[in-house]
């Protein structure tokens, strides 16, 4: 993610900001991909806090828009989880609309989003989240950073947050729009195996006896091995990570052997083999800095030469945007 100037006074804005420290009101426009202000303001400004400028049409922004269902809003906490959801998809859309997707240029159907909570006016509610022919279902309890934390550890995982939920469940979306081309389907079968495999069977046996022996040596996680859809998610989620983490370092001005420095545009990049060469220099290199804090790893993932090329893959057609 850049970082980005006030237009006025110059200073540094980051990308969830709502005002300057010199007390200007400013909104962010993912058409620019820049700071205004003096601008229509998303109608979900004041409840939700949402900083970006309202769509053509006045109203939502681009984002709140694509929201379709809204948790149970009469019960306290609701609210401040929604917030936090549509926090993360702004993010996760903003450097997705990088490579063309979602914007003014793409003609193509667009995600439909229900945020959902397990809290309602009438009791518990079960929300599972997942993605199905264009709509995503996001479970609002994991807004909630202590009950996300328990989450990972019951389920034995090394990461777990919602932006990485929202790029999982998007990539999904886009595999259904990237497979219309035989090119993209004639890669995937060849890296991530036969999609028309019976996909609740394959779920059934991942939660009943776990994921294969030596599945971290063509997996980036042991989730990914239980389908190649969910192998291509899980892929595309961490191709979508790194590449934003290696903008954001740069954006940072830190530098690395492995580019330049400022200036560098992650999402600019043609050579998928030098980005993810840096991403992962990058994270060993901040993980060694956590540990000195006594926290979590920030990428504890290991990426074997199969994974890499699955990776690859996936940056390869997201940097190619939307199919004609």
């Amino acid at each position: 993610m850049k970082i980005f100037e006030c237009p006025t006074c110059s200073g540094r804005l980051f990308f969830d900001n709502m005002s300057c420290s010199c007390g200007a009101a400013v909104a962010f426009d993912p058409g620019r991909s820049c700071f205004v202000t003096e601008t229509s303001f998303c109608a979900n400004r004041e409840q939700i806090s949402c900083n970006w400028v309202a769509g053509s049409g006045g109203g939502l922004c681009e984002s709140c828009a694509l929201t379709t269902v809204l948790p149970d809003l009469s019960v306290a906490g609701n609210q401040l989880l929604w917030s936090k959801a549509e926090q993360a998809k702004r993010r996760v859309l903003a450097g997705l609309r990088r490579w063309g997707w979602f914007g003014p240029e793409d003609q193509g159907p667009r995600p439909e989003f229900h945020m959902l909570s397990e809290a309602t006016a009438s009791g518990p509610a079960d929300i599972t989240m997942g993605h199905a022919s264009g709509l995503v279902t996001i479970n609002l309890a994991e807004s909630d950073a202590a009950e996300r934390v328990r989450r990972r550890e019951e389920m034995g995982e090394p990461y777990r947050t919602m932006v990485g939920h929202f790029r999982h469940e998007i990539a999904h979306f886009l595999f259904e729009r990237l497979a219309v081309t035989e090119t993209f389907r004639d890669g995937f079968h060849a890296l991530f195996g036969d999609e028309t495999a019976d996909y609740g069977a394959a779920l059934m046996r991942h939660y009943e006896t776990g994921p294969p022996e030596g599945w971290e040596n063509a997996h980036i996680s042991s989730y990914a091995s239980a389908h190649p859809h969910e192998d291509w998610a899980e892929s595309a989620a961490h191709a979508l990570h790194l590449v934003d983490m290696v903008d954001s370092f740069a954006a940072a001005r830190l530098s690395s052997e492995a580019f330049s420095g400022a200036g560098y545009d992650a999402y600019a990049e043609e050579d998928a083999a030098r980005l993810l060469t840096a991403a992962m220099e990058i994270g060993v290199a901040l993980n060694h800095v956590n540990r000195a804090l006594g926290v979590s790893d920030l990428y504890p993932f290991v990426t074997p030469s199969t994974v890499l090329e699955k990776l690859a893959f996936a940056q390869k057609w997201l940097k190619l945007g939307q199919p004609a």
